[in-house]
């Protein structure tokens, strides 16, 4: 009967010490795959923040890369009045550059009285609907634009 006891508890250990062996595997695997870097989000397209950039992509070709108005209209659409010189806004405005008068425009659209619809894009519309941004987004990018179209202005 001591030799059965002696089998009994030597095969209890063996199976204690199993247990302990598989739980530490366990643990080490679980620590392991936890501490694994999560899947990489799939890269967007980035979208441009910056006015100059903002300006580059889409003013340039119509206002010039210097904004004097100089660059040759889209093929697409075909331009009746000439187009304006940016880097004279201040000038324009009694030597302060209408930051409010701007943003409305970019975001809103040029009101062209007596002379039909305006030739400049809506730009609040198109920013939002190309880039899939909220209005926070878009108020950002007309507003860095701005700030852009104020640093190019003639001194």
């Amino acid at each position: 009967m001591r030799t059965s006891f002696k089998k009994h508890r030597t095969l209890v250990q063996a199976i204690r010490g199993a247990a302990i062996l598989c739980a530490l595997v366990g643990l080490c695997f679980g620590n392991c795959a936890a501490q694994e870097k999560p899947a990489k989000p799939k890269k967007t397209p980035r979208v441009p923040n910056s006015g100059a950039e903002l300006y580059k992509q889409n003013c340039a070709v119509c206002h010039g890369n210097d904004g004097k108005g100089n660059g040759p209209p889209p093929a697409s659409s075909p331009f009746t009045a000439p187009v304006p010189d940016l880097t004279t806004l201040a000038q324009r405005h009694e030597g302060k550059f209408p930051d409010a008068y701007i943003q409305t425009i970019l975001l809103s659209g040029a009101k062209m009285q007596d002379h039909g619809p305006s030739e400049m894009p809506i730009w609040g519309k198109i920013f939002a609907a190309t880039t899939k941004s909220d209005e926070k987004q878009v108020a950002l990018r007309i507003t860095n634009l701005t700030n852009y179209l104020k640093s190019l202005q003639e001194k």
